[in-house]
């Protein structure tokens, strides 16, 4: 039980109406998750308001609620407050008793490779014998026990609630996804962190923050907002996260691999087989509450394959040296890290090579082209599912991308599918998608094979491939399964025949 008044001392309590001095037994932002005894917090949502369910909500034993505006009929105290969902944070903050102040809380934000990102330094973490918590996209980890995520970075309560839950099992080091959403619906108001990062900025989720200017807005607070007691590793090869290094208080840690000017630079970079092979060096000294790192250089080997995952892990070894884990927990942690399904993932490696790859915006299309640029293979087949309800300027501007590539990497024609059958509703390719991608393609001189379905857009590929060719399965979620049908497709004809590429045709 906490009493109610001492908790609503933690944020800004504009109105009351029928104030009493009870206590509570909890937190809840859902009418069907109240339980007797709860403080109900209205939250105003994108699709729904929870001030339509705060009579549900008393029903199944809120005694007490927050909101925006006082509910008529409702016969329970009612606290206003301007903004709900920042009181949500402060309130589930103070009533967990602050965990995040309690942890080593690593914050991750970027366009493009915040999941890896956050795994990799979560297994240097690990293999260095800490406790560790990850919150993210794909999982939610406390110590050794897991579940799947919901979003990217949780509301707010169940983001303080976890946090209060890798306190009490004695986790002692938080690697998480910080998203755009989260931030601009203040799931992490309350959040303190040891350290930051954004690696990349591209043009992404531009439709639910109404432009990139509000987008980038929004994304660079996690360094604006940081504070003086924390670390921001910023990438100096991306142009809108080193144009933070003067407009955060917290010290400021920077590198590159083409830009040699940082705290850190990458060298000797070998990409040839796909996975990066480079020497991390410390140019200049830098420091945190818990480490001090003066100049010295050792040498780095990845197993997950890809030009975007030589920034990733200069991002995570960077964090890691901060937190003091050792270069040889390091060196161990990358030779053995296979990194994120779909995120440039080798499938298949026999006399062709398949890499499936999450081929969703332009940044994310740019680096992946890039790493092949420094491949070595005979010949390109690009399998590209067109993004489905992301509208055509999303469409126009993934084939923009691409043809910039195109005289690069020899690519004069492209295996282009709508996954009819393969994906959702929320995600169905529409007329204007396709005719924005193949506009761009047409006046490129980029002939583009079309297919309706996945399976055949493959079969594509896979039929007309030679030994040391390479197919790249691309795209989001009309891709997803892409992998797997190329996988079945080969097993069906090399099962049939020796394993040789002459008779996968």
């Amino acid at each position: 039980m906490v009493n109610l008044q001492q908790l609503l001392q933690a944020i800004s309590v504009v109105e009351t109406y029928k104030e009493e001095n009870i206590s509570i037994t909890g937190l809840s932002y859902h009418s069907q998750k109240v339980e007797s005894g709860h403080l109900f917090v209205c939250i105003k949502g994108y699709k729904t308001d929870g001030h339509k369910y705060l009579a549900d909500a008393v029903k199944n034993g809120a005694i007490a609620a927050v909101v925006e505006d006082f509910q008529e009929g409702i016969d329970i105290p009612q606290y206003r407050v301007e903004n709900s969902r920042i009181a949500l944070a402060q309130l589930g903050n103070a009533y967990f008793n602050e965990p995040s102040k309690k942890l080593k809380m690593i914050g991750i934000t970027a366009t493009n490779g915040k999941t890896t990102t956050s795994y990799m330094t979560n297994a240097m973490l690990e293999t260095e014998g800490y406790k560790t918590g990850l919150i993210g996209t794909v999982t939610v980890k406390i110590d050794d026990y897991s579940f799947p995520a919901e979003l990217t970075t949780p509301e707010s309560l169940d983001l303080q609630n976890y946090l209060h839950q890798m306190v009490e099992r004695g986790v002692t080091h938080v690697s998480m996804e910080v998203s755009s959403a989260a931030m601009e619906t203040n799931r992490v108001e309350t959040v303190e962190y040891d350290i930051v990062t954004l690696n990349n900025i591209s043009r992404e989720h531009i439709d639910s923050h109404g432009s990139f200017e509000q987008y980038w807005n929004v994304k660079s607070s996690l360094i604006t907002n940081a504070s003086e007691n924390s670390v921001a590793v910023l990438n100096l090869d991306d142009e809108y996260s080193a144009s933070l290094i003067n407009r955060t208080n917290a010290s400021v840690v920077t590198f590159g691999v083409r830009n040699e000017e940082g705290h850190i630079r990458c060298k000797n970079l070998d990409l040839s087989t796909g996975r990066g092979k480079f020497t991390y060096e410390i140019v200049k000294e830098f420091k945190s509450k818990s480490a001090h790192l003066t100049p010295c250089s050792f040498e780095v080997e990845l197993a997950v394959p890809g030009l975007h995952s030589v920034y990733n892990s200069m991002v995570a070894i960077t964090v890691a040296l901060l937190n003091n884990v050792s270069i040889a927990s390091i060196q161990e942690t990358l030779q053995t890290f296979t990194g994120v399904e779909r995120r440039f993932e080798f499938i298949f490696e026999e006399d062709i090579k398949i890499v499936d790859d999450h081929f969703a915006n332009p940044g994310n299309i740019n680096i992946t082209l890039k790493t092949l640029q420094y491949m070595d293979f005979q010949n390109l087949h690009l399998v590209y599912a067109i993004r489905g309800e992301r509208g055509p300027t999303v469409n126009r501007e993934n084939a923009e991308a691409i043809v910039e590539w195109a005289s690069k990497l020899n690519i004069s024609e492209i295996i282009a599918t709508k996954s009819v059958s393969h994906v959702t509703l929320k995600d169905r390719v529409t007329d204007e998608e396709v005719k924005a991608f193949m506009d761009v393609m047409e006046k490129a001189g980029i002939e583009v094979k079309l297919y309706d379905e996945l399976p055949d857009a493959i079969t594509e590929a896979i039929t007309n491939v030679v030994e040391n060719d390479l197919i790249l399965l691309a795209g989001a979620q009309g891709m997803d399964l892409g992998g797997e049908i190329a996988l079945e497709i080969i097993h069906k004809r090399t099962s049939k025949a020796p394993k040789t590429v002459g008779h996968l045709q």
